[in-house]
């Protein structure tokens, strides 16, 4: 706003009416948007989510198998039959993802995950009897410190565009994967042949500590509550601290009179993290997206671009040519649904930066309140709610078992909803 001659948006200044949305929102979602979730996940383990009892059997090896005095590295069931062995039960003891020097005694129940025709060649082959009373949960698939986790591939994962083969993932990271979550599909079959993508989910059997390890290292999100080991529990006090800071400054124009500057504001917040290590030096640059800053340095070039060859002028020309007609509130409605239509296949800092500069100039030229304008486009900018294309969408996407068309119904309506909402208070708090 500044560039334009006109003072900042201060820190509350959106508050009145963001408490009305958020209101709205959660109003909307209680009574209607949940109503239009399908009724996907929440089962009673994730045995059931993931709906892989059919794909996963108990076999007794037989005392005259040929199996018996191998260890499973030399029975090579993943390999050649395509059966993954991921426990063993001999008598009383059960042993959980197993080894692959383990060695196949007679009489041990093998609990092998594969397809069923796989399972019944195996039993001719290699002298095993599939037990006709196995019932699976999770309590099956865990023991001691193995247990089952859910993990998020992350969208700059090295684990993108490689198999669990190729990654040697069992081998390489403790962990055998069971079942993978895309899109609301479960694929079981043929695992280790699968390529792996941004936003999967694996259902992974191995301890906490080789999850840990492997979500230290950024390749995926452990998708339930962090250990203790990779938190800070004892630096709560200090991010709180931080936050207070950098609220109390940022309000400063209210209690002392003094306006500092909202950068200034940050950084304050900023130094109580390191100076205390909330947050090491080490960890400052992988908390830094360099991708949207170079997004958003492009994005303001883009509006330099506008400017430069008109299409500004042009854009506003076409906003007051077809909505003009129809008074201020309408070409203040044609810009938020300008930018709101950006919004959803790009980033909002990029939507705002490309709409701005052609709806104030519009605003000026008009006669009418700059600052209203900017205003809707900051909130349009925010509301995208109709794709799940922004990175706190993509988060929840595919775990959530969500599709691309629940984004667009719910997301729609609540769009109509924050947009009502906005041409009716907008001009409340700032005149046209």
């Amino acid at each position: 706003m500044q560039r334009y001659g006109f003072e900042s948006i201060s820190m509350f200044e959106l508050t009145p009416i963001g408490v009305v949305m958020v209101g709205m929102g959660i109003i909307y979602m209680l009574l209607i948007g949940r109503n239009m979730l399908p009724s996907t996940g929440g089962g009673d383990s994730l045995t059931d989510e993931y709906k892989i009892r059919e794909y996963i059997s108990e076999l007794l090896v037989l005392p005259d198998s040929p199996l018996v005095g191998k260890t499973l590295g030399e029975a090579n069931l993943n390999t050649e039959l395509d059966l993954n062995v991921i426990g063993i039960i001999r008598g009383d003891e059960k042993r959980i993802a197993p080894e692959p020097r383990e060695r196949i005694r007679r009489r041990d129940l093998l609990i092998v995950e594969g397809k069923l025709a796989d399972i019944l060649r195996v039993k001719e082959q290699v002298g095993l009897e599939i037990r006709p009373d196995f019932e699976l949960n999770d309590g099956v698939l865990e023991s001691g410190d193995i247990e089952l986790f859910e993990v998020l591939v992350m969208s700059d994962s090295d684990l993108i565009g490689q198999t669990l083969k190729t990654l040697r993932f069992r081998q390489r990271y403790g962990l055998t994967v069971l079942a993978i979550n895309r899109h609301r599909e479960t694929i079981v079959e043929s695992l280790s042949s699968v390529m792996l993508r941004f936003g999967d989910v694996l259902l992974v059997q191995g301890s906490k500590d080789d999850v840990d390890a492997l979500a230290a290292g950024e390749e995926i999100i452990l998708l339930e509550d962090v250990s203790e080991s990779s938190s800070r529990i004892d630096k709560r006090k200090w991010a709180i601290a931080a936050f207070l800071t950098f609220l109390g400054l940022s309000v400063s124009k209210v209690t002392i009179g003094i306006d500092i500057p909202i950068a200034i504001c940050v950084l304050a917040g900023v130094f109580i993290m390191l100076a205390t290590k909330t947050v090491r030096y080490s960890e400052m640059y992988s908390m830094i997206d360099l991708r949207l800053l170079v997004l958003i340095a492009c994005m303001m070039s883009f509006g330099v671009a506008m400017e430069n060859t008109g299409a500004d002028r042009y854009l506003a020309g076409l906003i007051e040519a077809y909505f003009g007609q129809f008074g201020p509130i309408a070409i203040l409605a044609g810009f938020f649904v300008l930018t709101v239509i950006l919004t959803q296949p790009m980033s909002n800092q990029a939507a705002a930066l490309v709409v701005l500069p052609v709806a104030i100039k519009t605003a000026v030229a008009l006669g009418l309140n700059p600052r209203a304008f900017a205003i809707a486009v900051t909130l349009a900018a925010s509301f995208s709610f109709i794709t799940p294309l922004e990175p706190a969408c993509v988060l929840v996407y595919t775990p959530g078992r969500y599709s691309f068309l629940d984004f667009v119904k719910i997301g729609s309506i609540l769009t109509v909803v924050v947009f009502i909402v906005s041409m009716l208070l907008i001009p409340v708090f700032w005149p046209l």
